[in-house]
């Protein structure tokens, strides 16, 4: 039975997005007349969501590579380690709390202007719009970037640098012959990995767009569905949407390819252009740069929040029912997320160790991952239409919440989760099958204390991005219904900036503290069993 898992996870894949949008199709007879080439607004809409995309992507790399090459010639000096935390905080930082800390910097009575007009310089509105939605996208891409860069430059064997020492080479000649060829094999796949994001990019553009110039086809699909519920236009920049995105995913999967890698002793040796004073000034302005990007938001979510108006926020009934109500979500996401993609795991691993079919365990991994080009909005959509004839729809919003969020988090899972599967799987499979171990009994004994960890991660980065989320829950929140991320959006909307300013306080320490007692949680679980 190693095929149930995974195909019981395809089924709901399919139900979800093929019945969703096959419901919408069916409640658009019109949807001809939208899908005209010509339509202004389509073309419009379309053309800024991949311009910004287009630059978001530049500028992110643009920043990343100098980074990187930074970060990887300094191994050892002090603050190393934080900055790489800091890096990594961009995973488990919700995007409106972290928006939240780039108003505080970026905008009209921000920190930079405040210095500005302290240094006899006049301030600028030059947060909202396309500036604004770069400045996002690089606090988000640009570590992601970055990270992704020096781990390849890390993994180049210590005999290349002796041997480039006994060469005498310049930093010219090692970026020209060393660095740049492998960066070569990473970077169209970084590049198209961080379109794909800004393409789809929801809450940074619905925030900090400051109009309707600057308009993604994400949030005018959106716009059509929450005010106009015009079904029809909203299928229409749905499969635009979809088509885009899945051009670009054939890309990545075309230019994505793993480095070269060489045995190595793995002996110490330092860069021989590490100790050259115009590469030591070049790093640090590379690294300063870099800091202030990810560190000021971050410390302005902290200061804004702790205002004159923390306790009467921590007093209010509402935060603690939004905060009840962003767990319950949150953790309920987790176990779907783990679910789904744990079952697609465990097929595709048999089906490539036991069965040598690699080209079916991958079709079957890229199925989970290609949720990733259908919006949000259309799934949370299409399941509210085709459950409305059978079911009190607007009862059902939370159940569709966590779904779909759960669906959107399935990438994540099914690649963390089928690296370790697969060691495990190599390692394990002769001896199980001499010792009959099959079953509960497998995993209780054999994948359980090998995977505990990996599976903890992913619970807990489904969790964390769920409790962050303000895509699917701004399509069905109500009063009833809101999460913190719905709360936080509505006081900025509404100008209670100080009251917002708490509350993107409490979300960033929720989500830290919710990713850290989930991935706990796995690891205790795990001592637990080892214990007895």
């Amino acid at each position: 039975m190693w095929w149930l898992p995974g195909f019981a996870a395809l089924a709901v894949l399919a139900f979800i997005v093929v019945g969703a949008i096959a419901a919408l199709i069916g409640a658009a007879p019109d949807i001809a007349a939208k899908t005209a080439i010509l339509d202004p607004y389509t073309l419009r809409v379309t053309g800024f969501t991949v311009w910004q995309a287009l630059l978001s992507t530049l500028v992110s790399l643009a920043l990343a590579v100098p980074v990187a090459r930074a970060l990887a010639r300094r191994r050892q000096f002090f603050g190393r380690s934080v900055i790489l935390r800091l890096f990594s905080l961009s995973l488990v930082v919700p995007v409106i709390v972290a928006i939240f800390g780039i108003v505080a910097v970026h905008g009209r009575n921000g920190w930079v202007n405040f210095a500005l007009e302290e240094l006899g310089f006049s301030g600028g509105y030059y947060l909202y719009g396309l500036n604004g939605i770069l400045i996002a996208h690089v606090f988000f891409n640009m570590p992601l970037a970055a990270r992704i860069i020096l781990h390849a430059l890390e993994a180049q064997p210590p005999e290349t640098w002796r041997l480039v020492s006994q060469l005498g080479m310049s930093p010219r000649d090692i970026f020209r012959l060393i660095e740049w060829p492998l960066m070569r094999q990473i970077l169209p796949g970084i590049a198209t990995l961080i379109f794909l994001l800004c393409f789809t990019s929801f809450a940074v553009v619905l925030t900090l767009g400051g109009g309707p110039r600057a308009t993604t086809v994400e949030v005018a699909i959106y716009q059509a569905l929450r005010f106009d519920f015009d079904i029809a236009r909203a299928v229409a920049l749905a499969l635009i949407q979809i088509t885009l995105c899945a051009a670009v995913a054939a890309l990545l999967l075309r230019l994505g390819r793993p480095a070269d890698t060489a045995p190595t002793e793995n002996r110490p040796y330092e860069r021989p252009d590490a100790a050259r004073a115009a590469t030591r000034l070049t790093d640090a302005l590379a690294i300063a740069v870099a800091l202030l990007i990810v560190a000021l938001p971050l410390l302005a979510v902290v200061a804004s929040g702790l205002n004159a108006k923390v306790f009467t926020v921590l007093g209010d009934p509402v935060l603690w029912r939004a905060v009840g109500q962003t767990l319950t979500i949150a953790l309920f996401v987790g176990l779907t997320a783990l679910l789904l993609g744990g079952g697609l795991v465990a097929s595709s691993t048999a089906l490539q160790c036991r069965f040598g079919r690699r080209r079916g365990a991958a079709a079957m991994q890229l199925a989970g991952s290609l949720i990733l080009v259908v919006p949000p909005f259309v799934l949370a959509a299409g399941l509210f239409v085709l459950l409305r004839a059978w079911a009190d729809v607007f009862s059902l919003g939370i159940y569709l919440v966590i779904l779909v969020n759960a669906c959107m988090a399935l990438p994540f899972v099914v690649r963390i989760l089928s690296g370790p599967a697969l060691r495990l799987c190599a390692e394990s499979e002769r001896l199980c099958q001499s010792l009959d171990i099959r079953g509960w009994n497998r995993f209780r004994l054999i994948d359980w204390p090998r995977l505990r960890r990996p599976m903890g991660l992913a619970a807990a980065i489904s969790a964390t991005l769920s409790a962050g989320d303000l895509g699917v829950i701004a399509l069905f929140g109500s009063q009833e219904l809101r999460t913190l991320p719905l709360l936080l959006y509505q006081r900025l909307g509404s100008y209670r900036l100080d009251e917002a300013a708490v509350i993107a306080m409490v979300l960033a320490f929720l989500c830290l503290g919710l990713f850290f007692a989930v991935e706990g949680l796995f690891a205790g679980a795990g001592r637990v069993g080892a214990g007895r």
